[in-house]
């Protein structure tokens, strides 16, 4: 059996996508989809997101784009939803938009970059901007269309896969994990629990614990053993096993209006500063992010709310008058070299699904796929054993 540390969209699509291959599946944590996934925009844009640096993970967020229709498309059947459509799944392209004249100086030099790897992407003036998107502000000087770039709404992914899951008789204990357990050759064999407050964990309703569980003699469930432990629990990994992973807070905003302002997701620089805005199909409009080293702070700030809609404001105005629906900060798992860390650690027993930083919804479909036994090019890019022995 495998046991899965951690339910946001990583955890939650491995133990899907595991459970439909028949694997016996347990998913532990203590509230699920409540974490980076809920404060997540959804955008599925690896080239429009491309940097100088980070060409591996470029080839990695672009082989999981691939995945995402077909990923869409059998979740929506598995959850009992009409189709993708449900998921709030588009696929309308990214427009990135400069500001000002070194905005434009610095996008002119990315489209360069962009074109030199043969990415498919369009020049565009300012008017062509506005043509495309008629909320833009007369500022915006120029801007580059990512047309094979798109979005979901990963609240509404999440919720599909808890669906998909209870469906499949998927075990959800709402538990923290306090430790992994070890056998005396230092093999990890399952998870001790801890639950908050010493109140019993507990099982979603209509699921019953997992077989494997052992109980204290108060009849409280404090073990789970497994075949294998996937650590996915995102910028909390890094308490469990040696997996450099950090947090990395953003913050963000989610703004209403009866309709669409946008069709479709808008990134933009504003004096150096990045801001990007997505829409959804009901209007709501996501305005994010912040990236702050601030270690497990998940505060909501009025310094970075002023920031997020003060650029906001430059590159497409009317979000001032838009109805103020939701402020969240969220923690990325970050690593040393901005590429996550998916595959089997050092140590046996244990496997990692952990360190997304920005792309945990692009990349979860590949992430499973890894996790279910992948190999290649694209495995190894991400694979712990880049970095030291992990355990």
């Amino acid at each position: 059996m495998d046991v899965i540390v951690g339910a946001g969209v990583v955890g939650l699509s491995v133990a899907w996508r595991l459970a439909r291959d028949g694997r016996p599946v347990t998913l532990v944590d203590p509230a699920p989809a409540s974490g980076a996934s809920h404060a997540a925009a959804g955008m599925l844009a690896p080239v429009s997101e491309v940097s100088y640096t980070e060409a591996p993970l470029l080839r990695l967020g672009a082989a999981s784009l691939r995945r995402w229709p077909g990923f869409a498309a059998e979740l929506a059947a598995d959850a009992g939803l009409p189709g993708a459509e449900a998921l709030d799944l588009r696929s309308d392209g990214t427009l990135d938009v400069a500001f000002g004249a070194d905005d434009l100086a610095a996008l002119d030099e990315l489209a360069a970059y962009m074109e030199k790897l043969e990415l498919p992407v369009e020049r565009l003036s300012g008017r062509e901007c506005r043509r495309l998107e008629p909320m833009l502000a007369p500022s915006v000087r120029g801007g580059l269309l990512a047309p094979g770039d798109a979005w979901v709404d990963p609240r509404r992914v999440t919720a599909a896969l808890l669906a998909a899951l209870d469906r499949l008789g998927v075990p959800l204990v709402r538990a923290r994990v306090g430790e992994l357990l070890r056998d005396g050759g230092g093999r990890v064999t399952g998870v001790r629990l801890e639950p908050p407050g010493g109140e019993t964990p507990s099982q979603t309703p209509s699921q019953t614990p997992s077989p494997a569980a052992s109980a204290e003699p108060g009849g409280r469930a404090s073990e789970i053993r497994a075949e294998r432990v996937v650590l996915a629990a995102g910028a909390w990994s890094a308490g469990l096993a040696e997996v450099p992973v950090r947090p990395v807070k953003g913050q963000i905003m989610r703004l209403r209006s009866p309709q669409p302002l946008l069709t479709r997701c808008v990134r933009g620089t504003v004096h150096g500063t990045p801001v990007y805005l997505v829409p959804r199909g009901d209007g709501e409009l996501v305005v994010g992010a912040t990236q702050e080293e601030m270690g497990f702070d998940t505060r909501v700030t009025a310094g970075g709310l002023y920031e997020l809609l003060r650029d906001a404001r430059e590159l497409v105005p009317g979000v001032t008058e838009l109805e103020v629906a939701d402020v969240v900060a969220g923690l990325r798992p970050g690593t040393p070299d901005n590429l996550p860390v998916i595959g089997p650690s050092g140590t046996p027993g244990l496997a990692l699904a952990t360190g997304h930083h920005r792309g945990g919804v692009l990349l979860a479909p590949l992430t499973a796929d890894i996790l279910r036994g992948e190999e290649g090019e694209l495995a190894a890019l991400c694979a712990p054993g880049r970095f030291r022995e992990i355990s």
